[in-house]
């Protein structure tokens, strides 16, 4: 497909500036996850859209290391023109369309550090002559822990709120209520897939100053991440562990897997539009169990864990 499109467009040199951020942050990010792990590397696969489609990107993926079992950090920059199918399924109207943004998924090998999922986006649509007819960024950060240990939850959650509260102290209480309902199975009643984060779609800058605004905050909050996740990491990966608490990881393990193939907006995107699939599926975490109407001991720490997904709770005081 031409990229003509893409250089008559209004907005190409705030693209290139979040372009490049996102490329910086995927670099920082990787080597702060590799520093930690001490063993494993990532491993690094460029790739451009199939059959004439617009854009490509970078998938880094971890594995088999000593942190971290399975895990990814992916940009991609993606553009095309908007398909009936996109209109009917994704509630798109326009010519053509922009997408770019960094998307990751931690799953590590001890069963007492947190999974941790983030992503910061920038979308444009575009009439036919080129010229933007709609744009918004998107982004957050969430924890799905195994164990609770209400100090990391804390941590995290105070970690995201200071960094919001620098722009508007209104912000990160009505953004975590958006996480929290929004990572959720619903068909299981609203359960919680973890202790949520922050979660946020669709701001619209009103003039370039408010999308300059945006662009910071967007900034703050990819820079904030490994503050958020990787103290907690630091502090449990080296609790002893056995099969046991491998189990129960696992069995959580299979709701994170039912809430991205069910409800995840972003998987659903991907696969709509032709994404590549490696890099979608890349968020489902290396081994799974599903087990039969599956509960936990009363009054185990499994239960503790279970307890605090299905009930939404205010980790910081504002």
């Amino acid at each position: 497909m031409e990229e003509t499109f893409l250089h008559k467009t209004d907005t190409k040199s705030f693209r290139g500036k979040w372009i490049e951020y996102v490329y910086n942050l995927q670099e920082k990010i990787c080597n702060e996850l590799e520093l930690l792990d001490g063993m494993a590397k990532f491993r690094e696969d460029d790739w451009e859209r199939a059959e004439g489609k617009g854009g490509g990107g970078r998938t880094r993926v971890i594995s088999n290391g000593n942190v971290f079992e399975k895990g990814g950090v992916n940009t991609s920059v993606v553009y095309g023109r908007i398909t009936d199918k996109m209109r009917k399924h994704l509630q798109m109207d326009g010519a053509t369309w922009f997408a770019c943004g960094l998307s990751l998924v931690i799953h590590p090998l001890n069963p007492f550090v947190p999974t941790t999922h983030a992503n910061w986006r920038y979308f444009e649509l575009h009439h036919e002559d080129g010229t933007v007819k709609d744009r918004w960024f998107g982004g957050g950060a969430d924890l799905t822990p195994y164990y609770l240990f209400e100090e990391d939850a804390i941590h995290f959650h105070q970690t995201l709120k200071n960094t919001m509260d620098t722009f508007d102290r209104e912000l990160y209480p009505l953004y975590k209520k958006q996480c929290d309902e929004y990572f959720a199975n619903k068909h299981r009643g609203n359960e919680m897939r973890g202790i949520g984060g922050v979660f946020y779609d669709h701001l619209r800058p009103v003039n370039e100053e408010d999308a300059e605004r945006l662009l910071s905050f967007q900034f703050a909050n990819g820079n904030c991440f490994t503050e958020a996740y990787l103290p907690i990491v630091s502090k449990r990966k080296d609790t002893s562990w056995n099969e046991k608490h491998k189990y129960w990881q696992e069995i959580r393990r299979g709701r994170y897997v039912e809430f991205n193939l069910i409800h995840d907006r972003g998987t659903l995107f991907g696969l709509k539009t032709n994404g590549r699939t490696e890099s979608i599926l890349m968020s489902l975490p290396p081994t799974v169990r599903f087990e039969y109407d599956y509960h936990p001991e009363p009054g185990t720490d499994e239960a503790k864990l279970l307890d605090a997904c299905l009930h939404p709770k205010n980790w910081v005081n504002d």
